[in-house]
């Protein structure tokens, strides 16, 4: 690229490494789409509540979704202008630095094994015991109790890694180091919205906490540097050689950047694998008290970090895959829309999807997942809906919580993610919020956001204004419901989630 070039020759590459899937998408200067390719992985259940990925595979398959997009764009490496990247979050890669090969599947997100753990680690103060340095309860979810338990489970593993050989990571620190070269010099650091989740960093200093590394015997020697969500991490080799390897954001994070929610008081709901809302807080961390993540939002390059507060809701778009794959009341997740519309409300029956515990606002480990409310007049059309309206009931908590702790109202809520695309969904959410529900031109805003601030690292975009210029509004729900309906069901399914809990009985209690 010269300088002299037209912006219509610009292309910033994102991959995007989900829970399920990894994705490619190229984007021109407009913020367009140009390709795409995906590829799902293996999703590994060793036990009940343990989910893992082969980091190897996910690599192989980041490879291949990128050379699927190049091939499908009709573009050669060197007419990219820079590399994003967004990642699942909190899943944990330990590596060999020598071999470049894992010592261990990850340990997903979702994965509750380290639940007793995270118990013991809290002793007389609980869960909140490092939510002040970090924003983040203890719990099952956050990456370094995970890395703390391989430690222990892994003979000899813990005396590697105090030496040096053992390299950690989230999701983008195990793509960026192999992109730029892995056991050749690859590029050890991760940004601060990943690190931000691990429970390692201080939210103030943006720094890793030594108080919190000794109280879970976690070696220094093996984190990444911290670094910003926009600047240049390194080159890339390989397929991609010589492209500048410039943003790394948590998905929940690249989605706030994508969607131009950089406003104080902005917020998205991304509806994937989970839910997850963000609500642009600005220059300062909000404390929550009512079961909020209080979470980097982004820092690009030098200037000062703008933080959110986060409601994590753990299954909801894969509330839908459960039906049809478990269950097989739906053959595709497409078929849920229809199926539920032939019936004019939930006959009276509630899920909640508390499959390994529940998030926001809640944080019960102990909770699994329950159907209330069944009589004889329930059909599979009631429970396809009773599942949609799971939904857009946890995101109608999440936002109350929201409200609660930060004083801010939600006006509208910006939406993104595949299940955007089921209108019965966006409407209902749209009447239990009392907002109007929004959804932009791009859902894929995840890539759209890692490929924003990688292209703003390497000049490709000047400013925010001209991000915020490119964000189109595709569709708009506007609430329908009256308020007396909408309060008595909000009371329904309050009581359901009451009788989630307590099913397991070593689970961290809130």
């Amino acid at each position: 690229m010269t300088a002299h070039s037209e912006k219509s020759e610009k292309y910033v590459a994102a991959i995007d490494q989900g829970t399920t899937s990894s994705r490619c998408i190229i984007f021109n200067h407009d913020g367009a789409i140009v390709a795409v390719d995906q590829r799902e992985h293996r999703q590994i259940f060793p036990q009940p509540g343990w989910v893992e990925h082969d980091a190897t595979e996910i690599w192989n398959k980041v490879q291949a979704v990128v050379a699927g997009a190049l091939t499908k764009a009709g573009l050669r490496a060197d007419q990219l202008s820079a590399l994003g990247i967004t990642n699942q979050r909190e899943t944990t890669v330990l590596w060999d630095r020598t071999t470049g090969r894992p010592v261990h599947h990850a340990l997903v997100w979702q994965d509750t094994r380290t639940a007793a753990l995270c118990t013991e680690l809290g002793g007389t103060d609980g869960q909140d015991r490092f939510r002040e340095a970090t924003g983040l309860p203890l719990a099952s979810y956050f990456s370094g109790p995970k890395a703390a338990w391989l430690l222990d489970a892994i003979p000899g593993l813990r005396g590697r890694a105090e030496r040096g050989e053992i390299a950690f990571g989230t999701i983008d620190s195990w793509l960026i180091w192999n992109l730029t070269g892995g056991v050749d010099g690859g590029v050890h650091v991760t940004d601060v919205t990943n690190a931000g989740r691990t429970m390692l960093m201080n939210l103030s200093t943006l720094q890793w906490d030594p108080a919190i590394l000794s109280a879970m015997g976690i070696p220094e020697a093996m984190l990444p540097q911290i670094r910003s969500s926009a600047e240049v991490y390194g080159t890339a080799v390989g397929q991609l050689h010589g492209v500048p390897v410039a943003s790394a954001l948590g998905d929940q994070q690249a989605a706030v950047f994508g969607q131009t929610c950089y406003g104080v008081g902005e917020a998205k709901n991304t509806y994937g694998t989970g839910s997850f809302l963000l609500l642009n807080t600005g220059g300062r961390p909000v404390a929550s008290k009512n079961g909020l993540l209080t979470t980097m939002g982004y820092q690009l390059g030098g200037e000062a970090p703008v933080y959110c507060l986060e409601g994590s809701i753990a299954i909801t778009g894969a509330l839908v895959q459960w039906l049809r794959d478990q269950l097989g009341i739906i053959a595709s997740a497409a078929e849920i829309e229809p199926l539920a519309a032939s019936v004019p409300d939930n006959g009276g029956a509630y899920v909640v999807p508390a499959f390994s515990g529940l998030f926001a606002p809640y944080w019960r480990s102990d909770a699994r997942g329950v159907i209330t409310g069944l009589t004889g007049f329930v059909t599979k059309a009631h429970l396809a809906r009773a599942v949609l309206e799971a939904t857009s009931w946890q995101t109608r908590e999440v936002v109350d919580a929201m409200y609660q702790d930060s004083g801010v109202r939600i006006t509208r809520l910006k939406v993104d993610g595949g299940m955007t695309a089921n209108g019965l969904l966006m409407q209902h959410q749209a009447d239990v919020l009392d907002v109007p529900v929004i959804r932009p031109v791009v859902s894929e805003t995840t890539c759209l956001g890692a490929a924003y601030a990688a292209g703003l690292a390497t000049g490709v975009w000047q400013d925010l204004d001209e991000l915020t210029a490119h964000w189109k509004q595709d569709a708009e729900w506007s609430p329908r419901m009256d308020g007396q309906t909408r309060e008595r069901e909000y009371g329904n399914w309050r009581k359901a989630v009451e009788r989630s809990f307590g099913w397991l009985p070593d689970g961290t209690q809130s």
